[in-house]
């Protein structure tokens, strides 16, 4: 064995070993011998031929998929190119399984620089933490892959995405969850796909499968679809300009169809090249005699719980935990040496999951006591602290946020960096909602991070629903806050809710008022078969709980005419475009139900608007007014900035300057302070060099203010300019105010514009005192 191990580092094998990759045979010699000469011939290949395919879209690029070139170490590897943008996508898995309850997948998305051929612009000039969209794009590829892994594998798994050059015209989003589905499927990682997606535009009603950068400015609709064999839809990420249902379903209909041409070329290129899947260890499930002993345990006391309307999210919560623990001590009195708290919790888990689901199914009420497709109670409120420039409060069942709006001038507009415009097509945002879910709306104690990844997902989807009702000429930028309060269930979409009644309490005019809401599943399916459902329900405006136990999240957000935002998260291995529509046709009719009791506190943008509405205005200055408005390096512009709050820049060559002011008082200060500034007379041109008489008019610390004529802003003369000798305070050369100085004049400061005045220069330098020697007189 020692000699086999010594041949193995030799062949620069030992990963395969540590990994379990040559565990597979029973001859562990023959086992390393076999599958070193397997791995020398896929991926040292001097063959220049790499395994490829080409899926073709009509009039569209092509999207190629290759793999065997690089990062051959890892489990799948695999490169997507879509016109002149590429994406490496590695899949690792750990060959341990871990502990943890849940499946520990993780997904990165890094896009770097010199894909784009840029340099980072920060100190370091190299890449830091993910931006925000990198954050957006790997919680897509997430939800993209996710579903389709065996509920039973429980081995921590990390798949990374690796920009490697962008063109500017196709996103590499969707490249990514090709690649990554082509590498999870020639890995030996156990995974049900591949998976295929595709974008969808809408372009003067037409249906575009991956639109150009140009082509999706001017579509309607910006869709990302993923979808398995049969058309089994297992994502869904959209934005839309209040599209019509109709229009949307088509868009989605014609993603699946679609997706299907690169399910079908993953598969071909798997079944030729792809690994064996590994053989995993399956973790800790307990057997049918456990499941049954917690069953007649816990059977009618979980029945009285998920039926009893009267508990809140707390008190329910309460109950099952009691519950758990009551038969967790039963059980271990019974099993002594036996026992095992974690089968027994798992089993309870299975019990509560599944009664939960089946009352649903029998009695078609929920836990709370509503039908299927029955709202919780709404309430709102508007205009709840006069200093905000827009509040609300929306309530839904125990899910609560307050929303705040704040208006500001364009400068404050949200600016992407380098790379990332490059990849969305986003430079700047002049709307954006900030979502923030602290740890006491739970009920729990947490860390106080800036944010975390499922706030940025969160808030993103609700700036989406939003976006399309702000108006395209606004002339302010807008800070959208949510703060969730409360949460049980659907926080993300209560914030476009109360987003939209902030903004109109902004009084922005909104083309329409929106809101959202949150669709969930419950299914059964043909026995071990996942991708056939025999029956299922679908849930309107679903609780904490029934996304946990449910196997859907479908968010969508609108306003009565259309839809503006959809996300699918599904739990399942899939679903039929049939639960798609129904979710979807659901979705819409709550949210018009929503909007309806949104209007009856407020349906339109505030008029009046609010005393502290920020006030924009033009003002036209004539050419030879226009050096006093700016001043020397444009001091008098800071001054006036200082002075009142308001914000000036310059519109055009035209000399139309653009005056931003938080309120009409600071605006008509600000314009006040500009008449007395271009109507004063013109200052005196003083010449470089020249001496002037200088009158003090302040004694200061660090010098002496002084005037050279009578309407002059007083400039500083410091104290190292006023004598030869080295001067602390003015007062020690016997200086007083109203007395008269001369000084040098040396312009103006390029920077600041600060006058640049000297007294010490006119003074003769002192004459040197040298001591007698006697030896020298000798």
């Amino acid at each position: 064995m020692k000699h086999i191990n010594q041949f193995a580092k030799m062949c620069r094998i030992n990963y395969f070993i540590n990994s379990g990759y040559l565990l597979r045979t029973l001859n562990l010699k023959k086992c390393i011998f076999t599958n070193y000469e397997v791995a020398k011939n896929h991926y040292c290949s001097t063959s220049n031929i790499l395994p490829e395919i080409e899926i073709e879209f009509e009039e569209r690029s092509k999207l190629k998929l290759s793999t065997g070139k690089y990062a051959r170490f890892s489990d799948g590897c695999a490169v997507g190119q879509l016109g002149d943008t590429s994406v490496l996508v590695t899949a690792v898995s750990k060959t341990k399984p871990s502990q943890m309850s849940f499946f520990p997948l993780s997904v990165d998305y890094r896009q770097k620089a010199a894909a784009a051929g840029r340099i980072p612009t920060n100190f370091l000039r190299r890449e830091l933490g993910p931006t925000e969209h990198e954050i957006l794009t790997s919680r897509l590829i997430d939800r993209s892959l996710r579903p389709l892994f065996p509920s039973s594998y429980s081995y921590e798994t990390q798949i990374m995405c690796n920009l490697l050059s962008v063109d500017s015209i196709h996103d590499p989003d969707i490249i990514s969850i090709n690649a990554a589905s082509a590498a999870l499927s020639l890995s030996d990682i156990p995974w049900n796909g591949p998976v295929g997606a595709v974008r969808v535009g809408l372009c003067n009603g037409e249906v575009v499968i991956n639109p150009t950068r140009k082509e999706l400015e001017q579509s309607s609709l910006n869709l990302v679809v993923t979808a398995a064999a049969q058309s089994l839809v297992v994502m869904l990420e959209a934005s839309a300009n209040i599209v019509l249902q109709q229009d949307f379903l088509k868009a989605i209909k014609s993603g699946v169809k679609e997706c299907q041409k690169i399910v079908q070329s993953i598969s071909k290129l798997q079944k030729q090249y792809g690994k064996p899947k590994r053989g995993y260890e399956v973790k800790v499930t307990p057997n049918q005699e456990l499941v049954d002993a917690v069953k007649l345990l816990s059977e009618v006391r979980l029945n009285d719980i998920f039926s009893d309307s009267a508990h809140d999210k707390m008190s329910r919560d309460n109950c099952v935990r009691d519950l758990r623990n009551e038969i967790l001590e039963k059980l271990k009195q019974g099993m002594d040496e036996t026992f095992n708290q974690e089968a027994i919790s798992e089993a309870f888990n299975i019990v509560s999951k599944e009664i939960f689901r089946n009352r649903i199914f029998e009695t078609n009420k929920r836990c709370d006591g509503r039908s299927v497709d029955q709202l919780r109670n709404i309430s709102c409120e508007v205009d709840l602290y006069n200093s905000l420039h827009g509040s609300a409060m929306f309530q839904r069942g125990q899910t609560q946020v307050f929303c705040t709006v704040a208006l500001d001038s364009q400068e404050s507009v949200m600016k992407l960096d380098t790379v990332s415009a490059l990849t969305s097509g986003i430079k700047e945002k002049n709307f954006f909602l900030h979502y923030e879910f602290p740890p006491y709306a739970t009920n729990e104690i947490g860390r106080t991070v800036p944010f975390q990844r499922r706030e940025i997902g969160h808030g993103a989807l609700a700036e989406k629903g939003l976006r399309a009702i702000i108006p395209a000429d606004f002339p302010f930028t807008i800070r959208l806050t949510s703060e969730v309060l409360e949460s049980n269930g659907s926080s993300s979409m209560a914030s476009v809710c109360g987003g939209s009644l902030a903004l109109m309490d902004a009084g922005v005019n909104v083309s329409a008022p929106a809101a959202g809401v949150a669709i969930g599943l419950v299914a059964r399916f043909d026995g071990l078969d996942t991708k056939h459902l025999s029956d299922y329900r679908i849930l309107t405006d679903i609780l904490g709980i029934e996304d946990y136990l449910g196997d859907m999240d479908f968010k969508l957000a609108g306003t009565k005419k259309g839809i503006t935002a959809l996300q699918a998260d599904v739990k399942i291995p899939g679903l039929p475009l049939k639960v798609v529509m129904e979710s979807i046709q659901a979705a819409s009719d709550a949210k018009s139900k929503i909007i309806d009791i949104m209007n009856s506190v407020i349906d339109k943008a505030r008029s009046p608007k609010k005393s502290n509405w920020p006030v924009i205005e033009k003002l036209e200055i004539p050419p030879n007014k226009r050096g006093l408005l700016i001043g020397p390096g444009g001091m008098n512009l800071r001054k006036i900035m200082l002075q009142t709050g308001a914000q000036i820049s310059t519109m055009s060559e035209d000399g139309v300057f653009s005056i931003f002011a938080p309120n009409q008082s600071a605006m008509n200060e600000a314009k006040e302070v500009i008449q007395s500034i271009i109507t004063a007379d013109r200052e005196p041109s003083l010449d470089f060099g020249a001496i002037y008489k200088a009158k003090i008019v302040e004694l200061r610390e660090i010098g002496v203010m002084v005037t050279l004529y009578p309407t002059m802003v007083p400039a500083l003369l410091h104290n190292s300019q006023l004598d030869q000798r080295k001067v602390n305070h003015p007062s020690a050369l016997g200086l007083e105010v109203g007395q008269e100085i001369q000084v040098k004049y040396f312009g103006r400061d390029p920077v600041s514009g600060v006058m640049r005045l000297s007294r010490k220069v006119l003074q003769s330098t002192a004459s040197v005192v040298h001591n007698y020697q006697e030896s020298e007189a000798t």
